[in-house]
């Protein structure tokens, strides 16, 4: 068993230097996990998300007269759910709010994003010691699928041919993720690790998003108060990559695709009856759309209730 749990972490953090965005993460989902509350059976609760894009940027990454300046912000609906102790489902219900300014132009949209659901098996759950600290371990796989439930707009592609396809509030399209997470802590100090891997198909306008691969690994510390407050501060990385979209089932978007690396900083805090949490992405390394945008840091506040 112990052979099992290593080769599969050897492949989990293997993958997260492989390639597989929308444009990391902005647009029209994201798949960033991090350390998910502390909860027995059920949580609800919600998650809010700030992230900033430059696109139309000029061949060499320059800003042009064209550029524009993308701010995506959205409101989730998230909750988890517990079935015996090997099984946990997971939903997301976003609410999205797309900004664009320009020199020539400005543009909002507001709506219903893509709900997704993902669930999970318990593959390893192990508690022992190692020297005279506790030391805890699972492992967590599963698969997911994202609904079509965000309004796609064609027109959007076929006016900015030189910017990504990422102004949207959904994809119009029915995806699969493969998700896998692992957490282990050594009394107070843990590490937890999650990848997710998102296939997509293509739409009802013949336009397929590339696949994506988003990854996420944090360390972190539980400082216990009084035992009713638990204070957990994170940091870690994050990175996301993605294949070239693809129009008409064989032409590959050149505005598309590519990778970023981001370091995480965060702080986790747990009290009887509620749980809330916030982190801060410093994009660190990227390479977005052939050179052709450039991602802003992002920001993540979320609370949930157990129940």
């Amino acid at each position: 068993m112990k052979k099992t749990i290593l080769t599969l972490l050897l492949i989990l953090f293997t993958l997260t230097a492989t390639k597989a965005c929308d444009i990391c993460g902005c647009g029209v989902g994201s798949y960033y996990l991090g350390i998910l509350p502390e909860y027995n059976k059920r949580f609800i609760g919600l998650r809010y998300q700030h992230k900033t894009l430059l696109t139309h940027l000029g061949p060499f990454g320059e800003r042009t007269p064209l550029t524009a300046h993308e701010t995506y912000q959205s409101a989730e609906i998230w909750g988890g759910w517990n079935m015996g102790s090997r099984f946990r489902v997971l939903a997301f219900v976003p609410y999205n709010f797309n900004e664009r300014t320009s020199q020539d132009a400005s543009g909002t949209k507001n709506g219903l994003g893509d709900i997704a659901l993902m669930g999970y098996y318990k593959l390893f759950d192990h508690n022992g010691t190692l020297g005279e600290r506790l030391l805890v371990q699972s492992l967590w796989i599963g698969g997911g699928i994202k609904l079509p439930t965000g309004k796609y707009e064609p027109s959007e592609r076929l006016a900015v041919q030189e910017s990504p396809n990422n102004f949207q509030l959904g994809t119009a399209s029915t995806d699969f993720t493969i998700n896998a997470a692992y957490d282990i802590r050594w009394n107070d100090l843990g590490l937890n690790a999650n990848v997710n891997y998102k296939i997509n198909t293509e739409n009802t306008y013949q336009y397929r998003y590339g696949n994506k691969f988003t990854s996420n690994v944090l360390v972190y510390h539980k400082f216990r108060v009084a035992n009713r407050l638990t204070v957990a501060p994170n940091i870690g990385v994050l990175y996301e990559t993605a294949d070239k979209d693809v129009e008409n089932k064989k032409y590959d978007v050149a505005v598309s695709g590519g990778y970023s690396l981001s370091a995480v900083a965060g702080l986790e805090v747990s009290m009887k009856g509620l749980s809330f949490g916030a982190n801060y992405q410093n994009v660190r390394a990227q390479d977005l759309a052939g050179g052709r945008a450039n991602a802003g840091n992002r920001v993540m506040v979320h609370m949930s209730l157990p129940f």
